[in-house]
């Protein structure tokens, strides 16, 4: 029988409590694998104490979907709702609300990865677009697709796997620099993603002009900047506390 982890899926940690079809040397006997190339990730789930690195797996589609990253999705999803709950400061005359939306968003992304972060983001979306009040202002229903906080809501999808991407990266890094980096990441995908999506939903929906759109999204950026480095520390502890939680376990086959 060949090698039951292959080179392109050294990424993946096995389930040391799984049954295994290869030769052992006695019955009960289950000896953990050291991957080479995984970044101090073991075979036995366990990090060596000196290596800081790690390989993010979020490869859901091609072996099922693993009880974790369910919990995983359900738990951040409850986030962001909660996040909505919190009222807003309307800004402006449109009243687009200043909320901690993009902060959860941040976090989702910065955490769980770009798969399972871009799936708890849509669950969020499928919840208030079939009529749960889980947007801001209590809003729910596909007409907030036609409001002016439309670009913001499908910047949250981007925001969320470009920052699940920048995370697999910067967890490579030594720890003392995964708060800087994080910042790093969560700064440019505000700049870049969440908020040019945002001002292209209130050009189209608003029929504001690009500088008026402009002059209605810059109030938001010096609070999504501190919102970012919140949640780049947030998300370094988290991974400090939990350092598995983007080691995706799978059972051998």
């Amino acid at each position: 029988m060949s090698d039951p982890t292959p080179a392109h899926h050294l990424d993946e940690v096995p389930d040391a409590g799984a049954p295994r079809d290869a030769e052992r040397d006695a019955p009960g006997d289950m000896p953990s694998v050291d991957l080479p190339g995984a970044d101090g990730v073991r075979g036995d789930g366990r990090h060596d104490g000196d290596q800081h690195g790690r390989q993010a797996v979020d490869h859901a589609g091609r072996h099922g979907i693993d009880g974790q990253s369910v919990g995983l999705v359900a738990v951040f999803t409850a986030l962001l709702v909660a996040a909505a709950v919190v009222p807003g400061i309307p800004v402006g005359a449109l009243g687009v609300p200043i909320t901690l939306q993009t902060l959860a968003v941040m976090l989702t992304g910065l955490v769980l990865g770009p798969g399972r972060a871009t799936a708890a983001v849509l669950l969020y979306l499928l919840l208030g677009f079939v009529g749960l009040p889980v947007f801001s202002r209590g809003q729910s229903g596909l007409q907030v697709l036609a409001g002016p906080t439309a670009g913001y809501l499908v910047s949250f999808v981007v925001a969320a796997f470009v920052l699940g991407l920048a995370s697999r990266a910067v967890l490579r890094r030594p720890r003392r620099a995964w708060v800087g980096l994080f910042f790093l990441s969560t700064l440019l995908t505000t700049l870049l993603v969440v908020h040019p999506l945002g001002i292209a939903g209130l050009m189209v929906n608003a029929k504001l002009s690009f500088s008026a759109a402009l002059a209605v999204d810059l109030p938001f950026l010096p609070g999504d900047v501190i919102k970012g480095f919140v949640a780049a520390v947030a998300a370094a502890a988290v991974h400090r506390a939990f350092p598995d939680i983007l080691v995706r376990r799978v059972a051998r086959p």
